[in-house]
């Protein structure tokens, strides 16, 4: 029995996804990366352009705690602030990509017929309905890995071979996922280590300013102010600390969650291809194909 009249059955792709209209980074002219991998030109210039509008927000505000905190400090505020944005750039450019791709779970490709059989002889309009759905399935998580499957099952016709593919690709594409936050993990490593430098350097303004201290010991004219100037170099030295520890602190947290919403993606990419890939298929006996050819 033919199993080509059910594919009718399907609604019409009027959802259908267009990487390069929908991708973050198609849509600002730069070269989109795959899945949720980030162009690292564009966080770059969007890192800038965020640290720019901090600055510009707590400028007009000369005795505010974040003015105070960031302004006039030395060079490492400025250093965290420029990580921490473009932490925050890449964060948004991968949370608008898996934003896309987590879309193409609620698009079918397979009727919803209990006795459809996926098999050699229809997996080209399995293929063929990928490709109306979205304009390039290589770019998107899911239906590349389906797509890879079926090709198999399609120039082979080995049904066996089509589970293994579909596993060894959710590993592939489950490593790419962690090498997309290898980026992340540098600033976040780097950040609190800028504290930490702004603490050796204060430490060191607050020690040399010491001196002074020992020299104007007498003189209280003298000494007043030579304390202002070591309790200056303490305040940038724990300041420069606290602001690089809560803005790990936050980055970490965005991170986790992130990371964990991408993993569900993949795990439910696993289940996808498991109900509408694997329970669908079946190497039909030669009669029966035959039979259908005739």
């Amino acid at each position: 029995m033919s199993n080509r009249p059910s594919f009718t059955q399907l609604q019409a792709a009027t959802n259908a996804i267009s990487w390069h209209r929908s991708d973050i980074e198609q849509r600002l002219f730069f070269s989109g990366d795959r899945f949720t991998r980030v162009n690292s030109v564009l966080s770059f210039l969007l890192a800038i352009v965020l640290a720019g509008c901090f600055y510009v927000c707590i400028l007009p505000f000369p005795k505010s705690w974040l003015n105070n905190k960031f302004i006039g400090q030395g060079p490492i505020p400025y250093s965290i602030a420029f990580f921490s944005a473009w932490c925050l750039a890449i964060l948004f450019i991968k949370w608008r990509k898996l934003a896309m791709q987590t879309k193409c779970l609620e698009m079918r490709i397979v009727p919803d017929d209990p006795d459809f059989v996926l098999s050699p002889r229809n997996v080209d309009e399995v293929i063929e309905r990928i490709h109306t759905l979205v304009d390039d399935p290589r770019q998107f998580v899911l239906f590349n890995r389906i797509s890879l499957a079926l090709s198999n099952l399609r120039n082979m016709g080995r049904v066996s071979d089509v589970d293994e593919i579909l596993r060894t690709q959710g590993e592939a594409d489950e490593a790419m996922s962690e090498t997309s936050y290898v980026v992340l993990g540098g600033f976040l490593w780097a950040i609190p280590i800028l504290g930490f430098i702004g603490t050796v350097l204060g430490l060191s303004i607050a020690i040399g300013e010491f001196g002074n201290v020992m020299s104007a010991s007498g003189k209280t004219d003298a000494l007043l102010p030579a304390l202002k100037q070591v309790t200056g170099g303490l305040g940038v030295a724990f300041d420069t600390t606290l602001e690089a520890l809560v803005a790990a602190l936050i980055i970490q947290l965005m991170i986790t969650f992130l990371r964990k919403w991408e993993q569900e993606f993949l795990d439910s990419c696993a289940e996808y291809c498991t109900r509408n890939v694997v329970k669908k298929l079946r190497l039909l006996p030669f009669h029966e194909d035959a039979g259908e050819a005739a």
